[in-house]
């Protein structure tokens, strides 16, 4: 679809709470934020969507064409996403399904919206089902109310946190599966290869954006009221540099987890965890007595 007639529905959507005239009349319609794969640049898409349960679907069909749309190849690099959903807006990990599990949904979606058989139909190539979860991440446990710059370092400590322990949960199910199946075929469910890589990479990115965040702008700013803290903001920046590595290997062990060793990728795994945990404790006890009294978000002088 044109660029400007995506922006006309995107507009017309924002506009009356999601509701739009025209091609999408009296349809299911989200907008979808991804990340340019390569630009970094955000894109926002118009989609029809399929609610499965509690789930929130929307397939690749790209018009039924022989390629995956621009926005799949996006979530696949950046994996957190900005969903519009009539006038409420969250973000959300985008996790295509594999397997026999992506061929049931598919065949939801097809029986709620026969279009999208028609697409398959004119393709060989497979047309993603992709599963839109809502992030909640651990935000009962986060601040109820953030007035200061100690609760949101708080909020997205509580957050990687959640994100490392459910990325935790689905390897230890993901091989719990793998060592109970026997014979060939398709392991039985849970089939979380790709739900791990997702999850592994948004918080991954997450973390990394978190630490460049504190690196350029968060330490600089309080090591200047507080120079006597210059060994702490040397062992953080050290310890950011650490993760860095972490992440990088076990990059390496994610880019085939299908084939990834399993006691390899855990050890991997919980030795990075280990590390992050001891880092958060270690950057609260010393930082967040600093920043309760700086208020957020920042106010702003008067003119």
């Amino acid at each position: 679809m044109p660029t400007s007639f995506n922006q006309s529905v995107i507009d017309e959507f924002r506009a009356n709470s999601g509701k739009v005239g025209g091609y999408f009349e009296g349809g299911d319609l989200l907008l979808l934020t991804t990340t340019g794969a390569h630009s970094g640049v955000q894109r926002t898409v118009p989609l029809g969507y399929v609610r499965h349960g509690d789930l929130l679907l929307v397939v690749g069909s790209n018009l039924g064409s022989d390629r995956h749309p621009d926005w799949f190849h996006n979530l696949m690099a950046h994996p957190l996403v900005r969903v519009e959903l009539g006038a409420e807006e969250f973000e959300a990990l985008a996790v295509p399904a594999e397997g026999a599990r992506r061929d049931r949904l598919f065949a939801h979606v097809a029986s709620v919206e026969p279009g999208y058989g028609e697409y398959q139909r004119n393709t060989t190539r497979v047309l993603p089902v992709v599963v839109l979860e809502r992030d909640a991440g651990s935000a009962d446990e986060g601040p109820a109310e953030i007035a200061s710059l100690a609760d949101k370092v708080m909020e997205v400590h509580v957050w990687l946190r959640g994100q490392l322990g459910r990325v935790r949960e689905e390897v230890d199910a993901h091989f719990a599966a793998q060592a109970a199946h026997q014979g060939p075929g398709e392991p039985p469910a849970p089939g979380l290869g790709l739900q791990i890589r997702q999850r592994c990479l948004a918080f991954c990115q997450s973390l990394e954006f978190h630490h460049m965040t504190e690196d350029a702008h968060l330490f600089p700013g309080v090591e200047a009221h507080h120079p006597h803290l210059a060994d702490v903001f040397e062992r953080l920046r050290a310890e950011h540099r650490t993760f860095a590595r972490l992440q990088r290997e076990l990059g390496g062990h994610l880019a085939d987890i299908a084939g990834a060793d399993p006691e390899a990728f855990r050890a991997e795994l919980e030795r990075m965890s280990a590390e992050l945990t001891a880092h958060l404790a270690y950057e609260e006890e010393m930082l967040l007595p600093l920043l309760r009294e700086v208020p957020f978000p920042p106010v702003r002088p008067a003119m």
